[in-house]
């Protein structure tokens, strides 16, 4: 670490070998980690032909944002609060008599499990979503939120904070 009029202007590169191995200290660096103890049976679903307002009332009684869409066990779309105001907006309440496959976003934007947590995060911020299914192959494992992803994200900066404040008390 270089000095410089008393304040430290660099971090040596055996400080930064120990302060970037977080993969290998567990920390939920790829969506396979954050799902891992998730039931893909868990995921609550609907299929396109749904009635909107049954998918609503599903949104509602289990205060969630959005739903994957499966039709013959592949991810068809995504029925999310938005695609409901959004259809509202142009077609006012006949919007509710309609098919899910009718009002949702489809081609659903996915990810595989493999997919690292911080690309998931800016593929959301990227194109304006909060939830991606996550698909291997034609199968899906789980279906995550952009608050499960920040969640992860701040686990993992905490992580590496308490790491960094370790490593210069024993420095």
């Amino acid at each position: 670490m270089a000095i410089k009029n008393g304040t430290a202007i660099g971090i040596s590169i055996h400080f930064m070998a120990f302060w970037r191995p977080a993969e290998r200290e567990g920390i939920a660096m790829d969506i396979a980690q954050l799902i891992a103890d998730r039931s893909s049976s868990d995921i609550i679903t609907c299929n396109p032909q749904s009635p909107v307002r049954d998918a609503i009332a599903m949104l509602a009684g289990k205060r969630i944002g959005a739903l994957p869409v499966v039709e013959n066990g592949k991810v068809a779309g995504i029925f999310s609060e938005r695609d409901v105001i959004y259809r509202m907006a142009k077609e006012d309440s006949s919007c509710l008599e309609k098919c899910v496959g009718e009002v949702m976003t489809a081609p659903a934007i996915t990810v595989e499990s493999s997919t690292r947590v911080d690309h998931a995060l800016g593929l959301m911020t990227k194109r304006r979503i909060r939830h991606l299914p996550v698909v291997d192959g034609d199968v899906m494992r789980g279906f995550i939120s952009i608050g499960d992803l920040v969640k992860s994200r701040m686990d993992e900066v905490e992580h590496e904070a308490a790491a960094m404040r370790d490593y210069i008390q024993t420095a």
